[in-house]
């Protein structure tokens, strides 16, 4: 072999090497950088779309942030009953039993009273609004400074948007119509509803049909049309009423153990939280997608009777609402700070939706 050859060999191999380690520095660097292996449990069942499989849902979530960090977060993903009962997750990530829980903020009620702000208000916000206040009205930095006495952090992770009011056996004609009813209904709007009479049960999603089919409870709240009419709440009672006064939106909880968060890297933290916050877009999105075809099929073809609350009610439940909210404000003192923040932003909102949204609206 010439020399000349020889030097033009040598010098193309140690260019593949260099080449080698200009062109595959991220691959490196990204094979030397810590992983981690979190598990996930969840307040409701296997299979349910939103809450725990579907665009937006918590195993969707898993989904992305593995692919978003290249594999180094990975996160297993358990539904009610499958490693822990379905309302024990704050206590098994508060404890470090599981890094993460997917729930509402308002089954923590009994622990933290404020904690049902996060969720949704009677008479409070819409989406636009509570997205507004926790994104860039202090309401998440309120959030984390009622988790942190837990060593627990929270961000949204999904949403509903507005909800029905519920299912009901009979109609419900008049305010006397509630009184000694037995009803499923969660959160801030269970305290309402227990002024007029009603006799409030907590139920998860799994147990609501079975519940309002023997007649244990004779009406039940869940979302809307998709998701109850899955759970078949139709086929145990005809009675759909609307309004949205209870829950005008629905924001559910990524909780996450505040040691694990501040073990992850900042590039981790930030894919968390954009993973937590596109489900709250998608799983939006698809609820407004498929609400509308759900509730056609119920009343066309189920003899499902949809038609809104009776003023005289909503007018009652309002004066209820504003009493019991400002009960559970003077009760405690991390209620009324996160209750006068947002009463304030809610009275900013509603000035300028009065004058955006509302008029839009009423076109139609």
């Amino acid at each position: 072999m010439s020399m000349k050859r020889r030097n033009f060999i040598t010098a193309a191999l140690a260019s593949t090497a260099v080449g080698a380690t200009i062109g595959a520095p991220a691959i490196a660097r990204a094979a030397d950088k810590e992983s981690f292996n979190f598990k996930m449990t969840n307040a409701y069942p296997p299979g349910a779309p939103f809450y725990v499989q579907g665009p937006g849902s918590p195993m969707d979530f898993c989904d992305k942030v593995k692919a978003m960090s290249g594999g180094r977060v990975n996160i297993q993903h358990f539904a009610a009953g499958e490693l822990i009962p379905a309302m024990e997750g704050f206590n098994a990530v508060a404890g470090g039993m599981v890094e993460m829980n997917a729930a509402n903020a308002y089954f923590w009620a009994g622990k933290i009273p404020a904690a049902q702000y996060f969720t949704t208000v009677p008479f409070g916000m819409n989406t636009q609004g509570m997205a507004a206040w926790l994104y860039h009205g202090g309401g998440l930095e309120l959030w984390h400074e009622l988790y942190e006495p837990y060593g627990l952090i929270a961000f949204p992770m999904g949403n509903t948007g507005v909800q029905m009011t519920g299912w009901f056996r009979k109609p419900v004609e008049s305010v006397a119509d509630l009184n000694g009813l037995k009803m499923r209904i969660p959160g801030l709007a269970g305290k309402v509803y227990s002024e007029l009479g009603v006799s409030v049960r907590l139920l998860p999603g799994g147990e609501i049909f079975p519940a309002l089919e023997r007649g244990v409870i004779d009406a039940a709240e869940f979302v809307g049309p998709f998701q109850d009419r899955r759970l078949g709440l139709h086929k145990a009672a005809k009675y759909y009423y609307t309004t949205g006064w209870h829950e005008p939106t629905n924001f559910t909880e990524l909780l996450i153990n505040k040691k694990t968060w501040d073990s992850l890297p900042k590039e981790l933290q930030m894919i968390i939280q954009i993973a937590a916050q596109s489900s709250v877009t998608d799983s939006l999105s698809w609820s407004e997608a498929v609400n509308a075809d759900a509730l056609a099929d119920l009343v066309e073809n189920e003899g499902v009777i949809a038609q809104p609350l009776p003023t005289a009610i909503v007018d009652r439940l309002k004066e209820a609402t504003f009493d019991t909210l400002e009960t559970l404000a003077s009760s405690d003192p991390q209620a009324r700070k996160v209750h006068d923040s947002f009463m304030a932003f809610r009275k900013k909102h509603a000035s300028w939706a009065a004058l955006s949204e509302k008029p839009f609206l009423n076109l139609s």
